[in-house]
């Protein structure tokens, strides 16, 4: 991962620090190639979501090419993912799926492209042997990597493209970093982006069911009470906290306050069908038999009150 530019178009701001839906950027790109079995970070060690091996061009600031090579001299694996620091939508399955392509089609490299059909060589999955021997060609011819631009160094390599217009945007400018800042908070989008960066901030990696928590939320509102909502969600995962963790020990204690949220909106329909009143105790209320309040209402409770 390249993540050592000068960000001139940010004012030289610290860009992959930067926070996008509370998360900085590198942070965000990280969590894409968590899988990995090696992640090598170009640039002046920082603190990470997750450890990573820190390597430098030489000299630093020397470009996108120099860097590349630095962070090549770290690794042994056949096949590397190159990623650039600032891609605010990246995501595990598309790192998964130029993997795939690049292993599909037996080519040397397999990069995204963007909305304008423009390569991204910064967003790809490539060959070591072929990156290594480009490098070493360019090296020779140009007495060094220092300022070379990646298009010489993809200019000698057979690769297939992957169109991805989201996952291939990248951050150069303000006005990017405004737009993606909108378009995680947009209705389609902001529950995945606040789950996530509620567990980059807590420090989880838990996959769980995410539409089975919010039926559980919303039966329990709808059955028993809105604030029971919150409070039963808390109490599944602190039980499936102590049942050791993980997707089963959550989906486990879910069903079960479902089934007995399900339950109680059961009782009260049947004390309706026959008479009495949903979520009065027998005998309570006032003296013409209704409650003093609505079920899920608070009464004040103050000396001085009604």
């Amino acid at each position: 991962m390249l993540a050592g530019g000068g960000a001139r178009r940010l004012g030289g701001a610290d860009k992959p620090g930067v926070r996008v839906g509370g998360r900085a950027l590198l942070d965000r790109v990280l969590g894409a190639c968590a899988d990995a079995e090696t992640t090598v970070v170009v640039a002046d060690p920082r603190p990470t979501v997750r450890p990573v091996r820190w390597a430098r061009e030489d000299p630093p600031g020397a470009g996108p090419v120099a860097a590349l090579d630095a962070g090549l001299r770290h690794t042994t694996a056949g096949s590397v993912v190159v990623l650039s620091a600032d891609l605010p939508f990246l995501a595990a399955d598309t790192v998964r799926r130029l993997l795939a392509a690049l292993n599909a089609e037996g080519a040397e490299g397999a990069l995204l492209t963007d909305a304008e059909g423009r390569d991204q060589p910064l967003v790809a999955a490539y060959r070591t042997s072929a990156l290594r021997r480009e490098l070493s060609a360019l090296g020779e011819e140009h007495g060094g990597l220092t300022g070379l631009p990646l298009r010489r160094l993809t200019a000698g390599l057979d690769l297939t493209r992957v169109p991805d217009p989201v996952a291939s945007f990248d951050c150069d400018t303000w006005d990017d970093i405004a737009a993606a800042r909108a378009r995680i908070r947009e209705h389609g989008h902001v529950l995945d982006e606040w789950i996530s960066a509620v567990k980059n901030e807590l420090g989880i990696d838990l996959e769980v069911d995410t539409g089975a928590l919010l039926d559980l939320a919303r039966d329990a509102a709808h059955g028993v009470a809105r604030p029971a909502a919150p409070l039963t969600t808390f109490l599944v995962g602190y039980v499936a906290g102590r049942a050791g963790g993980g997707p089963e020990a959550v989906a486990e204690a879910t069903r079960k306050a479902t089934a007995l949220a399900i339950r109680w909106a059961e009782e009260a329909g049947e004390t309706d069908r026959t008479g009495g009143t949903a979520g009065a105790a027998p005998g309570a209320g006032s003296a013409s038999g209704q409650p003093d309040v609505a079920p899920d209402a608070t009464p004040d409770t103050r000396p001085d009150a009604g």
